[in-house]
């Protein structure tokens, strides 16, 4: 079996802690009377913090300075952290251990590479840090997704080809980014909006030691 390098993407792929950015973005929303829905929220995915909150001033037709949007940024922050701080192994996104699991059993590289700059926390909450080899995340890169940073330094941490890297993203950004790198890129949720990626499954319990087993042979 040869030596791959498996990066994951965090929010929708390891944990559902898209979900928390919702409800802090949802509120901050209100609080400046926009009507902010799941189907907004779409547009937000793999997107920074600094652009996600452009978009939804943009939905309210609103022009900030500078000032009031740091204020709102922060205060998103502290909703979302207070969320999180309730975080336990329960969030883990079914099938998502057995699969990091699989790969360490057989020695592969495991690098975590997400837009999130609360990574490190989040994966010491769930209990799962010690699977990542290399953690990239907000902190270390300055290009959002679909730009390939992110990836491309967990490879060049590991010292590992981008051409033997696997990418595991539930976002169009994340999934384009991958496919810049050249990078084979999976999946996770829905056909209809993935559909540039490699290989695509609704989730991890989907993904079978047989479809891994292959990715290690090539």
């Amino acid at each position: 079996m040869n030596n791959k390098t498996f990066i994951f993407d965090l929010d929708g792929v390891i944990v559902d802690t898209a979900k928390y950015h919702f409800l802090a973005w949802q509120r901050l929303a209100s609080q400046l009377g926009i009507n902010f829905t799941p189907e907004h929220n779409e547009q937000l995915k793999g997107v920074s913090r600094v652009r996600s909150l452009d978009i939804i001033l943009e939905l309210g037709n609103i022009t900030a300075s500078q000032e009031d949007k740091n204020k709102w940024l922060i205060q998103k922050n502290t909703e979302y952290l207070s969320y999180i701080d309730e975080l336990d192994e329960s969030e883990i996104l079914p099938g998502v251990s057995s699969v990091l699991n699989y790969l360490k059993e057989y020695q592969q590289n495991i690098v975590l590479g997400s837009a999130s700059k609360n990574a490190r926390p989040i994966l010491e909450k769930t209990g799962i840090i010690h699977y990542f080899d290399v953690i990239v995340d907000g902190n270390d890169v300055t290009n959002a997704k679909p730009d390939p940073e992110v990836f491309l330094q967990g490879a060049k941490k590991m010292n590992a080809s981008p051409t033997n890297c696997i990418v595991f993203e539930d976002s169009v950004a994340g999934i384009q980014a991958a496919n810049i790198a050249q990078m084979t890129s999976i999946g996770i949720g829905e056909k209809e909006v993935l559909h540039e990626a490699k290989f695509i499954f609704p989730n991890f319990t989907f993904i079978d030691t047989t479809f891994l087993d292959n990715l290690l042979k090539k």
